[in-house]
């Protein structure tokens, strides 16, 4: 009988990894440290030589200003030094912010058998877009390379791996095998594959396999997607986790340490990897269409926000259309139809058609349904202004009322029950300043605010793809706000799918007027849409928060000024 042992017991280690993409809220230290501890104790049980955890894991990201409390820095360092104790045989890599003198860093730290061997601080900080990072850290100089048994590991940052020239290139040429990166790279559509693209490219062109854990969650405007990976040294994708879940990915992942090339002194920490043979198959998750994938990220930033800031129900003024049907979908899905609240409010320019609309969606959704006639309220409005009023044409006032109007009543009700008011204005409305302030852009949260007209159909039909709940009239009726006789939104915007082509090369790809010619959009159309955008920058900056969902969002990406005397156009 031949007992020789296969070649890679000699030549070769087989290192289980644990990335374990967690869910943390910002600012709840011990939330965070139990859920971290947790998920250890899992990666331990699994037999995992290592557990990687996301960027921030203790203080949750962005932290934000938090970071200027020195008594939140000095905490969020006690915690991780609370999550060491339980830290046995299984090296853990952990997000958390470090301060040496005067200075934060945004740090991993290597935890092994109780004690914190090693801290690296991230040495690319970025600051465009969503991220503000060199307002509170300092940038690290050290590239960190430590080695478990005969394995040589590096640690990145996020930002660390995005970068060809980076801090990879100088720990693969100082003997690195592995690089465990830990993330908190927020999602929009389509970031997954630029994402995959990056990482890859890395992988094989410094030969060295990445283990890539990202956060998943909710944060106010912005929601981590989790789907952490690992890439070959060639560049394959071997594992990837499940989009917008909790998930612990183990995989085991073969190195070759026949030939070590260490080129520097670096950290050794005394756990012994076993030899074992791969008992973990690679767990691929697949990836989403981009309805789905977007849809699925509203859910999550939506679950998120209402439990993070204790809301159990949510009410939601209905009209009838496709934007408060979307809504009020995506909060069933959320927080479950016991716990949404429709209110439909009509006025005299209200249809029979739009009142059976949303009377039908609340009862395909099950939700508690509610109506109340703002008829009476708008003609004590009338009359009590009729003496500013008089000789003059009803315009834009008189429409705006009946909205504000609205807005005052899901208010009050959000007053009296703590229910949290769901805006239901999309992205080609808030940039166009199609909305009405203190009117339908009041409440809590604007769940599709970053979601263009054209896409919020797209949504819907998502959604009634996995059950029909959004009566058909809502997705093909012509859009109207119903406050005046035969009102289309029409008239006052280009139709949706001439106006979002020409929002989306503004606002977020910022192309100047002949550009955006050059992509065939009317001229008139152009000129006419500009100028609106530019023009409601004011409203824009009362709205509330709302879910980031493109490359680009109003707010955190796209921070023009209110008085602003450019012009393009």
């Amino acid at each position: 009988m031949n007992r020789e042992r296969p070649l890679f017991y000699f030549m070769k280690k087989c290192i289980r990894l644990a990335l374990a993409q967690v869910n943390s809220t910002v600012g709840n230290l011990s939330f965070n440290a139990k859920k971290v501890t947790d998920y250890i104790k899992k990666a331990e049980k699994a037999g995992a030589d290592i557990v990687s955890f996301p960027e921030l894991a203790i203080t949750g990201y962005p932290p934000e200003d938090l970071l200027l409390k020195t008594h939140f820095v000095q905490r969020n360092i006690d915690t991780l030094k609370d999550v060491a104790n339980h830290v046995g045989d299984i090296v853990a890599i952990v997000g958390f912010a470090d301060r040496q003198g005067a200075g934060i860093y945004n740090a991993a730290g290597i935890i092994y058998k109780g004690s914190i061997a090693a801290v690296y601080h991230k040495m690319l900080l970025p600051n465009y877009g969503v991220f503000d990072e060199v307002r509170y850290f300092k940038f690290g100089k050290n590239p960190f390379v430590f080695k478990v048994d005969d394995v040589v590991l590096g640690v990145n940052i996020c930002e660390d791996i995005w970068h060809k020239n980076g801090p990879i290139k100088i720990q693969t040429e100082a003997g690195a095998q592995i690089i465990i990166t830990i993330n908190s790279s927020p999602y929009h559509i389509g970031r997954i594959r630029e994402r995959e693209k990056v990482v890859q490219a890395n992988a094989r062109n410094n030969n060295v396999l990445v283990s890539y854990t990202n956060m998943i969650g909710g944060q106010d405007e912005l929601v981590f997607d989790g789907r952490s990976m690992i890439v070959s040294n060639k560049g394959r994708i071997v594992a990837r986790a499940k989009a917008f879940e909790e998930d612990l990915l183990i995989s085991d992942v073969i190195v070759d340490v026949s030939h070590k090339k260490v080129t520097r002194n670096i950290i050794t920490i005394n756990k012994e990897i076993s030899k074992k043979v791969p008992v973990f198959p690679n767990r691929i998750a697949p990836l989403l269409e981009n309805a789905e994938e977007a849809y699925r990220a509203l859910l999550l930033g939506l679950k998120d926000y209402a439990a993070k800031n204790d809301f159990k129900k949510a009410v939601i003024g209905l009209s009838g259309g496709i934007d408060s049907s979307l809504v009020a979908a995506l909060a069933v899905d959320a927080l479950g139809k016991e716990n949404v609240i429709g209110v439909f409010m009509p006025s005299r320019y209200s249809s029979q058609g739009s009142a059976d609309d949303a009377k039908k969606l609340a009862l395909n959704l099950g939700i508690r349904y509610e109506a109340i006639s703002i008829e009476q309220i708008f003609k004590l409005y009338l009359i009590t202004l009729s003496p500013l009023f008089a000789g003059l044409e009803k315009n834009i006032a008189e429409e705006n009322l009946q909205a504000r109007i609205r807005g005052n009543i899901l208010m009050a009700l959000s007053n009296k029950f703590g229910w949290l008011v769901l805006t239901t204005g999309n992205k080609s409305e808030m940039s166009t300043g199609y909305a009405t302030l203190y009117g339908d852009m009041a409440g809590g949260f604007a769940v599709i605010k970053d979601v263009p007209k054209t896409l919020v159909y797209r949504l819907a039909r998502y959604r009634n793809s996995i059950l029909r709940v959004i009566p058909e009239p809502a997705l093909t009726k012509e859009p109207t706000a119903e406050l005046k006789p035969n009102q289309k939104d029409r008239d006052t915007l280009p139709p949706y799918d001439r106006l979002d082509p020409i929002l989306k090369a503004y606002v977020e790809d910022d192309r100047d007027v002949k550009k955006i010619l050059s992509l065939g959009c009317d001229k008139d159309d152009v000129l006419k849409v500009l100028a609106m955008v530019d023009k409601s920058e004011y409203k824009r900056r009362q709205s509330p928060p709302g879910i980031r969902i493109t490359p680009r969002a109003f707010g955190r990406d796209r921070r023009m000024p209110i008085t602003n005397g450019y012009k393009e156009y």
